[in-house]
């Protein structure tokens, strides 16, 4: 069954809201705040879909609180219709320019308020398609740059808020430019999108994200994971890229293999996210350096991991 769009109605009378509520909520799960201030407060938690604000309200009226809405990055794309009483063009020029995607007056005509919502709700689902296409790298299905971009923050913070463990981790394909200009770029696409899918199949964790970090280097966040466990599921996911059995130019290689570097950390605020991504690529760099094909990790007491 799909999900059911969530509409905010944001509104000091509880007879309006209920009236909204009631012409909506055949289509749309509905919630009300009755200030601007819990309004604020949902609109912040990414709760819902679309927003029906009134303007006039006492303390922070409907305007105060577009604005706001409009500053903060985490709620500026939630879509906001004005509702109000004030039926004239300049009201409703400084909502549409304080950023409203639309503006409805009482009293409510229900097929209007219905079409409008239908309209800014399909609207909004179709910029989501787009942001969530923009965000997947084309070639493996996996998450891109730009979707880990966008995702490690909200990890690292999630991770702060329950003190919990949480690990970064850089992986890297072994000697991927000799067995690109020995076999041709196709067939290094290929191998890119086999190692991307044996750590999908290693990673399938609600909690854990994985995503194409660049050419053929992929990043990692674990979460809620010792370093020691991940340590040794890495070691395995190292192992599984190795058991393809992808020939490589056997001058350097007989088959493709990765080399995985990483860090478990349990942040404290006063640490920086990309202070221990740097450590994770300086495992990498080990790994490398002791002679590819191997899982270096760096554990919460700053002692180094690696293989035998």
């Amino acid at each position: 069954m799909e999900k059911q769009e969530k509409i905010l109605i944001i509104d000091d009378s509880p007879i309006q809201a209920e009236r909204l509520r009631s012409i909506l909520q055949d289509d749309y799960e509905i919630v009300l705040a009755d200030t601007a201030e819990l309004g604020l407060k949902y609109v912040r938690e990414g709760s819902c879909d679309l927003v029906l604000l009134d303007v006039v309200m006492p303390g922070m009226d409907g305007f105060v609180l577009l604005k706001k809405l409009q500053e903060e990055v985490i709620t500026q794309h939630t879509p906001v219709i004005l509702i109000t009483s004030l039926n004239d063009a300049v009201n409703e020029e400084r909502g549409l320019t304080l950023g409203a995607v639309d503006y409805i007056t009482k009293p409510y005509h229900p097929p209007i308020v219905r079409a409008r919502v239908n309209t800014h709700i399909r609207l909004s689902r179709y910029r989501r398609q787009v942001e969530q296409k923009a965000m997947i790298d084309p070639m493996t299905g996996a998450a891109n740059r730009r979707g880990y971009d966008s995702c490690c923050g909200r990890k690292w913070q999630d991770a702060m808020r329950l003190k919990s463990p949480i690990s970064l981790c850089m992986m890297d394909i072994d000697n991927f430019k000799a067995y690109n200009d020995t076999f041709g770029h196709p067939a290094g696409d290929k191998v890119i999108r086999a190692v991307a899918g044996v750590a999908a199949d290693h990673l399938r964790r609600s909690t854990d994200f994985f995503a194409r970090y660049g050419g053929e280097e992929f990043v990692a966040i674990i979460q809620g994971s010792d370093a020691e466990t991940t340590f040794a599921q890495m070691r395995q996911l190292r192992e599984a890229v190795e058991e393809l059995h992808i020939s490589h130019n056997r001058e350097v290689s007989p088959w493709i293999t990765i080399s995985i570097g990483g860090v478990t950390v349990r942040p404290k605020p006063s640490d920086s996210y990309d202070t221990y991504l740097k450590i994770a690529d300086t495992m990498l760099y080990d790994a490398k350096r002791f002679g590819r094909n191997q899982v270096v990790w760096s554990n919460e007491r700053m002692e180094q991991l690696r293989e035998q």
